[in-house]
């Protein structure tokens, strides 16, 4: 049976002896009933894996000791998505955990013309995220990035090296291709824009366009943006 597995972002520099955070230390004393000389891990979502062995179990303060320390690589495919948060926080808030346990990089809200949602709770959004990182046995949690306008993100890519840029929209057009396997780079890194729930305006879509996005299509089907998302995310992370 896998060892429980707790989140620390202040892990790092930790060698020898310490104290879990007062959260941490109730949920493994008292809801897992946890005794001294129990193992369980700890990660920073930075990569590192700590496994430590409890020395004191006191509830609100338990000492632990560093048995091991691991550091897993990240994977090749760094996968971003650039997405429209939703006026439903709780559609929004499961697209960030499905796609954390998928294993998406970077996640970055998008502010569109028809974006209804502009003031997001950022603190319970990585609280999301943790979550979820921890619950698929994970080590690396998502960057979560501060909302941010549209062309504004279009300009601050606009340059970036060794990324593939994508655009998935609703609007009928022949110059969209499905995507697939087929159409992605594997010595590069994938981005791809999923839109509001009025999808793009045409002119957000023809500037993308002109900065070397490539308009896809993710199906037959019209898709919600949080499903657009996941759909996207599956792909990407699994090609």
């Amino acid at each position: 049976m896998a060892l429980p597995l707790f989140f620390n972002q202040d892990i790092v520099g930790i060698t020898n002896e310490f104290f879990l955070s007062e959260e941490t230390s109730k949920h493994t004393i008292q809801v897992l009933r946890m005794q001294r000389g129990e193992q369980l891990q700890l990660t920073d979502g930075a990569g590192d894996l700590f496994t430590v062995e409890i020395i004191d179990e006191n509830r609100k303060k338990c000492c632990v000791k560093v048995l091991s320390t691991t550091h897993v690589p990240a994977t090749k495919n760094k996968i971003t998505i650039a997405i429209s948060p939703l006026k439903n926080n709780s559609r929004f808030e499961w697209f960030l955990e499905k796609a954390t346990e998928i294993g998406v990089a970077e996640i970055i809200p998008i502010i569109c013309e028809h974006t209804e949602k502009q003031h997001l709770k950022y603190e319970r959004m990585n609280n999301i995220l943790v979550s979820a990182m921890l619950q698929s046995q994970q080590v690396w949690k998502p960057v979560l990035n501060e909302p941010v306008k549209f062309m504004e993100y279009l300009n601050f890519v606009k340059n970036e090296e060794g990324l593939q840029k994508f655009i998935a929209h609703c609007e009928d057009e022949n110059n969209k291709v499905k995507l697939s396997n087929n159409l992605l780079n594997k010595k590069a890194r994938q981005l791809i824009l999923i839109g509001p729930e009025g999808d793009f305006t045409k002119t957000e879509i023809e500037t993308a366009i002109a900065n070397d996005f490539i308009p896809v299509s993710l199906g037959n089907t019209r898709l919600r943006t949080e499903t657009a998302g996941i759909v996207a995310a599956a792909m990407l992370c699994n090609f």
